[in-house]
């Protein structure tokens, strides 16, 4: 017998643009693959196209615009309100284009995930798809790991790995590490989850 949703770890998952590892997240837990429950999805964009597929999946949105605040600062306690009201055992950054100061991250001690589009530690920050290409790397990818004080320095949980092809773009290698995202990020989630003892037994999923 399935117990309901109050037995599952609960998410928060902050988005700035389309969502699409949001819809793999929303797609796993529908097919059985990762067992949580998404409690709200949250945006620093109120245009952002991932709140229309949370809406879809009867999913509560939440924006916190931070281009109403006056700071850093000012924006991640707004942001941090909100994600209260939710009490998630995990954050989830899906996408989430704005850099989280300390004082946020301390909130969540080892309580934030994050998905980088590159094998860290190599190329954090941005642009990694063309920075990779320019080192002249083998392999690309990307990694899943635990967000802390310093930028995409925390333990790194799961990695994919996708070969660069010579006629490779930017364009063309992002397309094949997103594909690669979509499958990684919901294991990396389902795998911590269990590190954090949140994840419910096998009794409570029959």
């Amino acid at each position: 017998m399935r117990h309901g949703d109050a037995d599952l770890p609960t998410l928060v998952v902050l988005i700035s643009g389309n969502g699409s590892n949001l819809q793999a997240i929303i797609d796993a837990i529908a097919h059985g693959s990762l067992a949580a429950r998404i409690a709200a999805v949250i945006s620093n964009e109120p245009d952002a196209g991932g709140l229309e597929r949370a809406r879809r999946a009867g999913i509560p949105t939440r924006v916190v615009c931070h281009r109403d605040h006056a700071g850093r600062s000012e924006f991640d306690r707004a942001l941090a309100v909100e994600i209260e009201g939710f009490a998630p055992d995990l954050l989830v950054l899906a996408g989430f284009m704005r850099i989280l100061g300390a004082d946020f991250v301390r909130r969540y001690p080892g309580r934030i995930l994050n998905i980088h589009p590159a094998l860290l530690p190599r190329f954090r920050g941005t642009d990694t798809h063309r920075r990779a290409l320019e080192a002249g790397v083998a392999e690309h990818g990307a990694s899943v790991h635990v967000v802390t004080e310093e930028l995409d320095a925390g333990p790194v949980i799961r990695q994919a790995r996708v070969p660069v092809l010579p006629d490779d773009d930017p364009d063309t290698l992002a397309a094949r590490v997103l594909a690669e995202e979509h499958r990684l990020y919901p294991a990396a989630i389902a795998e911590y989850l269990s590190r954090l003892s949140v994840a419910p037994t096998a009794s409570q999923q029959d």
